[in-house]
């Protein structure tokens, strides 16, 4: 018989997480037929697998050579049984009865193809837990770009280690492309938007945040410069994915347009790059903030802005974009932005003379 639900355990250099990670499986209280238990190592060069080794047979351990989160995603969902795939960092773990809790919801929800909860991020650093999650039980889709919004206010419930999803939505999602060495569950998130993700509010599991989290950079440059690669490779995952899923294009630019120009924004500005990127980032800028411009406006931004921007270094062009915001310098091409406000066009922040949405 297929287990009713699989516990996926991704891993990496976890010797100091692990056992807790799997513990906490264990103690969800399902026999062996009901739960199955897959944990992918990534090429850990510390213990890890060793202690990995201690709950086999009861685990199952998969070994693999270093390819990144995507890469162990890929590897581990082809091992998997059950109906129902939950998901788990290997430096996270679960609340006692979340996984009754998911099934059950999973039950009373047929047309969900996700199941997540609100968690609490455990800060190792303080020794402190803060609660992330819903109020109240809320259901994510991407049928209207209306809908869409609200999901992308709701997308940081779909964590890794709170998510589970059908077996459907794995084949719909799998093999996610093994770019993404880290964010590889945001193509399974937003998968899950699309197809319908329930959120229920009570808080069912625990998210570690430590200095060795990929995502904690700190003051390493290099780092840094590694996670603005994968954020922007990251969207050039999701559209065609979820034109893939048949989610419109206005819903696929409400959920993802924002953070997509934020990152593009954010690595030019701190590490350049080409011009011509930055040229066509700012006038996707434009073109998503001003749906009708003014002609007038319109000649401003190609002629003035898009000149500066091919004629600049990336960085210096947001230096000089910072500066012209701070002495509120866009007053005196006022009559463009009327213009271009009267023909149905609204005004952005960075327009104001407001500082940049990009931090």
């Amino acid at each position: 018989m297929k287990p009713l639900i699989t516990a996926l355990v991704d891993t990496y250099n976890h010797e100091r997480y692990i056992e807790q990670a799997l513990v906490s499986v264990l103690e969800q209280g399902f026999s062996p037929a009901e739960l199955e238990i897959v944990v992918v190592d990534d090429g850990s060069t510390d213990n890890t697998a060793s202690i990995i080794q201690k709950f086999e047979p009861r685990v199952r351990h998969i070994r693999k050579k270093n390819g990144g989160q995507a890469s162990a995603f890929n590897a581990g969902f082809a091992e998997t049984s059950g109906e129902i795939v939950a998901l788990l960092d290997g430096d996270d773990w679960w609340a006692e009865g979340k996984l009754a809790a998911v099934l059950k919801a999973f039950d009373q929800h047929p047309e969900a193809a996700a199941v997540s909860h609100a968690y609490y991020q455990f800060n190792e650093g303080a020794e402190e837990a803060k609660l992330f999650g819903p109020e109240k039980e809320i259901l994510l889709n991407l049928a209207t770009p209306d809908a869409a919004h609200a999901a992308l206010s709701a997308w940081a419930f779909l964590q890794t280690s709170a998510l589970s999803v059908r077996r459907r939505l794995l084949e719909a999602v799998m093999p996610i492309p093994e770019v993404l060495v880290f964010s590889a569950d945001s193509p399974i998130a937003i998968t899950a938007m699309a197809m319908g993700a329930l959120v229920l509010p009570q808080p069912l599991s625990y998210y570690r945040f430590h200095s060795s989290n990929l995502y904690a950079v700190g003051a390493d440059r290099e780092k840094l410069r590694r996670k603005s690669e994968i954020d922007e490779a990251m969207y050039e995952v999701l559209y065609p994915l979820l034109f893939r899923l048949g989610v419109s294009s206005a819903s696929a630019s409400a959920l993802l347009e924002q953070g997509a120009i934020e990152a593009s924004r954010f690595r030019l500005r701190t590490f350049g790059g080409p011009r011509r990127k930055t040229f066509q980032t700012e006038m996707r800028v434009f073109h998503s903030d001003f749906k009708k411009p003014s002609i007038g406006y319109l000649l401003f931004k190609y002629l003035v802005m898009g000149g500066a921007t091919l004629l600049l270094p990336p960085q210096r062009f947001y230096q000089m974009r910072d500066w012209y915001a701070r002495h509120n310098l866009g007053r005196f091409r006022g009559w463009f932005v009327r213009g271009g406000v009267e023909l149905g066009g609204r005004l952005p922040e960075a327009d104001k003379g407001l500082p940049s949405r990009v931090k």
